[in-house]
């Protein structure tokens, strides 16, 4: 490091006695003032070590050094006055001892940031010419050199990063060209290392081209720049001054690559001038080029300053964004390390107190809760059962298949409701009520489901009977047993059995399987969690038969009451008591319910309904229904009567009432339909009313009539019913309109719309 000394004659009493080493030590003889300066101290800290033999000038001012400054000591033993002559006449660029003496100077293009005086830059030349006359003129007592920035091409973003092909572009360019795209303000700067291609440069003071001296490698002249005089007492600057150094201090919060030279600043706010603070600020900054260059070029020491503030603001803002940035990617990566080392910490706790519980210790505990409710009603060998599972569970690993099987396996077990039951309800009045209320007619089945639940309510209990509800679709066998279920307050539970060929579906797969699973009484009582449910076995006529067994057979011992308090599930494999649960069938034909199953039911035969219960059907049950699913209001639609029959005895002459259900859908959506279209296009609503069906060769014809509120004449539309009378089969709905009043010649006080036939 160099050592500056206000003492002329210690270098000379150490070249007295030691007159090699005099000659190869660099000797830099500054003033008192300049020795204090802030500025000197921050650049004599610089990183980039100054070449020996070499005289290096760190100037406080602009001018540069004084006449204090001291040539290198030993000259005249290298060579005295002849070889400096010699130099002076071999070099590109005159001698000149002091930076202020260099007016012709090589340029040196900048392609990312502009030199501030007073820093370090170093760059690489690329150029063999250019970086052979800097090579010859640092061997010089002056090595200086104009360094200045690169303009932008037009178009080209500055904020962009230079990549290559500019870089080569700029290195082709010479002469007049290269000046055409250099600015006109630069920095004088000193070469104080070349290793390379790479050269060190230290800024000094701002200087400006004038003219062009030589083009390859291109020298200019310059002339040197001196800052605009200013009130160091000015409060302006002052206040600037100092919300600069604030703002420094800020950015040193978050920002850390500037310490040593933002602490040298703030620690010294009486020890500086304000030109160099404010090119330390800009220098400091992340800003773009240009807005440097704007900074190097202006000389009022007031504004240099506020564009300096303008900068370090903008750096404050972007390490503020930095920290946060930071801060969240580290909360983002930390998160998982930071759960892994908290769950860790809480087993370690645990363990501890003797509270650490694995997956298989919970699952028991699960399992254990499930069956502690139902501990008095289970049946002793199920109890045993679960325990011997729950200790085998326990001794199995978690990785491995088996200990899934026995998880799954304790999981069914402990699930079905074992002693559960619901209240039965037994009131005859009640079941009644709510048989009337969901069916109409069907007068000889009432009553022998009011004699079933009778029976159930003399001998508490309605067990010991199968109950098979047969007869055509569409009679409402399923909703009849819903009925009875919802009499006797049971849950109701409905499977069907049609084109069944397994019997693992009725008594469950084996546990060895991959996927086995209980059958579906086994499902059904953990679906609806009491063990009395009322079971309703759909189209059990349909059942099938495969090479997986017979079903029929399997349902042997579900509904039989001798052997069903004993039902064995292969999934399960323990007894199951189901001689609670009231099985309920159905069967289009009964001729094909096999032989020993039939014996073991009792057949309620429901033949169908007749015209009048039909109606009545229709009216209290479908059309309501059907009206309230379309979204229709009551008040805007009215079936008629006689449109009902007509439906009824054209169309829909089967035993059920399923078809006729059809058809009045089909109608209501074709109504919908039509009251949708209206209030598109802005009409007022008109009341429809359905009064006749008329019936023709081609087909019946539905007549609706609308009544028109904004009007006094009523309109007939007519819902086309295109039928072929032999299937009668409803195949499409049109709404049309047909005529007024006035047009037919009725009366113009007639209460009622004239019909009229297609």
């Amino acid at each position: 490091m160099l050592r500056a000394t206000a003492t002329a004659g210690f270098p000379a009493r150490l070249a007295a006695r030691r007159p090699r080493v005099a000659t190869a030590a660099t000797r830099v003889v500054l003033a008192g003032a300049e020795v204090r300066s802030v500025i000197f101290r921050a650049l004599r800290c610089g990183p980039v070590p100054v070449p020996r033999r070499k005289a290096c000038f760190c100037s406080n001012s602009d001018a540069g050094s004084g006449p204090e400054a001291a040539e290198p000591e030993g000259a005249e033993a290298t060579g005295g006055q002849e070889g400096e002559e010699e130099n002076a006449s071999s070099a590109i660029v005159p001698a000149a001892s002091r930076p202020e003496d260099c007016h012709t100077v090589i340029a040196l293009p900048l392609l990312q940031r502009p030199l501030f005086p007073g820093f370090y830059m170093p760059i690489h030349v690329k150029d063999r010419k250019l970086l052979q006359a800097l090579v010859e003129n640092s061997k010089r007592s002056g090595p200086y050199a104009g360094a200045f920035l690169v303009k932008d091409d037009e178009g080209t973003n500055p904020n962009s990063a230079t990549n290559s092909e500019s870089d080569n572009s700029i290195h082709d360019l010479k002469g007049k060209e290269l000046l055409k795209r250099l600015h006109d303000v630069g920095t004088l700067a000193q070469i104080t290392r070349i290793q390379g291609d790479l050269v060190v440069l230290l800024g000094h003071h701002r200087v400006k081209i004038t003219e062009m001296v030589a083009e390859d490698p291109l020298i200019v002249k310059v002339d040197h720049l001196k800052e605009m005089p200013y009130d160091k007492d000015d409060d302006v600057i002052k206040a600037t001054s100092f919300e600069v150094i604030s703002t420094l201090r800020d950015v040193l919060k978050t920002n850390t690559l500037w310490k040593d030279q933002v602490q040298t600043y703030t620690q010294h706010m009486g020890d500086f001038n304000y030109p160099r603070l404010a090119d330390f600020g800009a220098a400091i900054s992340g800003a773009n080029k240009l807005l440097c260059q704007e900074v190097l070029e202006e000389l009022d020491v007031c504004k240099r300053l506020k564009l300096t503030l303008e900068l370090v603001k903008r750096e404050l803002e972007i390490s503020k964004l930095q920290e946060s940035i930071a801060k969240t990617i580290e909360e983002k990566v930390t998160g998982e390390q930071r759960r892994y080392l908290l769950n860790e910490l809480l087993k370690a706790i645990k363990k501890e107190l003797g509270l650490e519980t694995d997956d298989k210790t919970a699952l028991s505990e699960k399992f254990r809760e499930r069956i502690e409710t139902k501990k008095d009603k289970c049946p002793p060998h199920v109890l045993q059962v679960i325990e011997e599972e729950l200790t085998k569970l326990q001794l199995l690993e978690a990785s491995s298949s088996e200990f899934s099987v026995t998880r799954n396996y304790l999981d069914w077990l402990t699930a079905v409701p074992w002693g559960d039951y619901s209240d039965e309800n037994f009131d005859v009045h009640h079941a009644q009520c709510i048989l009337d209320e969901d069916h109409y007619g069907l007068a000889d089945v009432k009553e022998r489901i009011l004699e079933f639940i009778a029976v159930g309510k003399l001998r508490g209990s309605s067990q010991g009977k199968i109950i098979c509800l047969s007869g055509p679709p569409g009679v409402g066998k399923t909703s009849i047993g819903r009925s009875i279920a919802r009499a006797l307050n049971r849950k109701f539970y409905r499977f069907s059995v049609g084109g069944l060929a397994d019997v693992a579906e009725i008594k469950g797969h084996r546990r060895t399987y991959v996927g086995a699973m209980p059958g579906k009484m086994v499902q059904c009582l953990k679906s609806v969690g009491t063990a009395n449910p009322l079971v309703l076995i759909d189209e059990i006529d349909k059942l099938g038969r495969g090479h997986l067994g017979d079903p029929a057979s399997a349902l042997l011992e579900l509904l039989d009451p001798e052997q069903n308090a004993n039902f064995l599930d292969h999934y399960l494999d323990v007894p199951i008591d189901l001689s609670k649960v009231l099985f309920v069938c159905t069967a289009n034909v009964i001729e094909m319910i096999p032989n020993p199953l039939l014996d073991r039911m009792e057949i309620i035969s429901i033949a169908g309904y007749i015209t009048d219960e039909k109606m009545h059907i229709a009216r209290d049950y479908l059309e309501k229904n059907t009206r309230e699913a379309s979204g229709i209001k009551p008040e805007l639609v009215e079936v008629t009567d006689d449109a009902l029959l007509a439906l009824i005895e054209n169309y829909c002459r089967e035993a059920g009432v399923r078809n006729l259900q059809k058809h009045i859908e089909k109608i209501y959506r074709k109504i919908a339909l039509k009251l949708v279209r209206q209030g598109v296009s802005n009409e007022p609503p008109r009341d429809i009313t359905i009064v006749e069906a008329n019936e023709e060769l081609a087909g019946f014809d539905v007549a609706i009539k609308v009544e028109d509120e904004n009007s006094k004449n009523s309109l007939v539309k007519d819902v086309s019913v295109d039928v072929n009378p032999v299937d009668s089969s409803l195949e499409n709905i049109n709404a049309v309109p047909l005529t007024t009043e006035s047009e037919v010649g009725h009366n113009e006080h007639s209460n009622e719309a004239p019909i009229e036939k297609f």
